[in-house]
């Protein structure tokens, strides 16, 4: 999903900084509530958002995804397809198609 430079330049970023004495889970998922609510915000009044604010936001959301995934030690491969074959059992393509399904 996110190749391995990509990974390792955020590994780097924070071990340069040493910042991973504060990535504990709990942590790293309040701050991808938080970040997740800035790239929200962006959108509050309008679906107009300024497209690169939206990649920055999204941007802080995946860093701090993957920081998790990291501590967690989780590979993001695994537990996304692991979820997508959740969720296709839970919503079969015959009950659910064109009707709203929420994203579990």
């Amino acid at each position: 999903m996110v190749n391995q430079r990509t990974f390792d330049a955020l590994r780097v970023f924070a071990e340069e900084r040493k910042w991973q004495q504060f990535h504990s889970p709990s942590n790293l998922a309040k701050s991808i509530s938080i970040e997740a609510a800035e790239l929200l915000e962006l959108f509050q009044w309008s679906d107009d958002a300024d497209r690169g604010e939206v990649a920055d936001e999204l941007a802080d959301v995946l860093h701090y995804c993957i920081a998790l995934a990291r501590v967690m030690d989780f590979d993001l491969d695994d537990i996304l397809l692991s979820k997508l074959e959740k969720t296709r059992l839970k919503y079969p393509v015959e009950h659910t198609r064109g009707r709203i399904a929420p994203i579990e």
